[in-house]
């Protein structure tokens, strides 16, 4: 995953031995959550849209990749690496199907580790001298990431709800809209992370394995990809907010199996990237990507317009799904209640 920004980073992959950039940087997760901020419909809870709060949501964009700027410890938590990214190329290799997996995070961590125990033969070993975080036996989980953050967000809305409803104190309000904004940014990231295609294979930082095809092995493609691309051809969030149009909430009716359906819509999203792996790849073989001394061609400006559009898209569609499908706190709002009437006057006495 990339670092934000991109120095820290590098100094970083050097110092730990670790893989190679995996993710936009700072300005192209910024992008995706303005273009977010600019497709949410217009009775969107309007304190949202307040400056320093989409300030704060277009901010916080690129706060998981500084969890892991200082200290190599937190790399070794989910939110910190692993949620960035799934490589679907290991899931059927450990015979799961993508399509069937648990929503349950850890179900999957169970499966998948048996799978890869199961069949060896399908995974390179792991170098114990890469490995000092020690993750580097799993796939990934952007998608079970971006479930769990949108169900923060219901939470959040849901008590906000219960103190609108019920009277919360000023600073009740003002802490539950705060922590929806921080989740809607937070949020934000993994969305971003897994409308760029190399988030989601292998093949994440140059053609990885058998290379019949001929398409790049540079060790530096993931970060073209994830800024230098953008600075070359001007890319901006002005530019493509015009693209952006009011955004519905997604079905949230449970599929027979149980499984959540917020997570089975970023794994569609994600599955969705990754169908556009080779497509990227084919682009850059054909000179239309603007590394080294070459012109970005309008080819390569559109699909890396379009992944950020389609990050924005998709995450729109998830602040609304959550604000939209929250419940009122139950719990909260009978604690509410009971202050109520805690703090009512007693009758007069007759």
């Amino acid at each position: 995953m990339a670092k934000s920004p991109l120095v820290p980073f590098l100094f970083a992959a050097l110092l730990f031995a670790a893989p190679a950039a995996r993710a936009w940087d700072y300005e192209g997760h910024r992008m995706v959550n303005q273009l977010a901020l600019a497709a949410l419909p217009q009775d969107f809870p309007a304190f949202v849209r307040e400056p320093a709060n989409a300030e704060r949501v277009a901010f916080l964009a690129g706060e998981p990749d500084r969890w892991r700027n200082v200290d190599p410890w937190l790399r070794q938590v989910g939110p910190s690496w692993t949620d960035h990214f799934l490589d679907l190329e290991q899931l059927p290799a450990a015979g799961l199907d993508p399509r069937t997996v648990s929503s349950y995070r850890y179900d999957f961590v169970v499966a998948f580790a048996a799978g890869r125990a199961a069949h060896p033969e399908h995974f390179h070993p792991v170098d114990p001298a890469k490995n000092i975080d020690h993750v580097r036996e799993w796939p990934g989980f952007a998608p079970w990431a971006i479930a769990e953050w949108c169900q923060k967000l219901r939470s959040a809305f849901a008590y906000l709800k219960a103190f609108e409803e019920m009277g919360g104190t000023p600073e009740e309000m003002a802490n539950a809209r705060a922590d929806i904004i921080y989740v809607m940014g937070v949020l934000g990231h993994y969305v971003g992370d897994s409308a760029q295609p190399l988030h989601t294979t292998d093949n994440y930082n140059g053609w990885f394995g058998p290379n019949p095809k001929g398409y790049t092995t540079w060790n530096g493609f993931h970060s073209w990809i994830d800024s230098g691309l953008i600075t070359k051809a001007g890319i901006t969030a002005a530019g493509l907010k015009p693209r952006m149009i009011p955004a519905e909430a997604l079905p949230v009716t449970n599929p027979p199996d149980g499984r959540d359906p917020i997570f089975i819509a970023a794994m569609d999203y994600l599955m969705a990237s990754h169908e556009l792996v080779e497509p990227l790849y084919a682009m850059e073989k054909a000179g239309l990507l603007g590394n080294g001394d070459k012109p970005v061609a309008r080819e390569g400006r559109a699909f890396i317009e379009g992944r950020l559009v389609a990050g924005g898209t998709m995450l729109a569609k998830l602040w609304v799904t959550a604000w939209k499908s929250a419940p009122i706190d139950a719990y909260l709002r009978s604690q509410l209640a009971k202050r109520q009437m805690a703090t009512q006057p007693a009758p007069p006495k007759p």
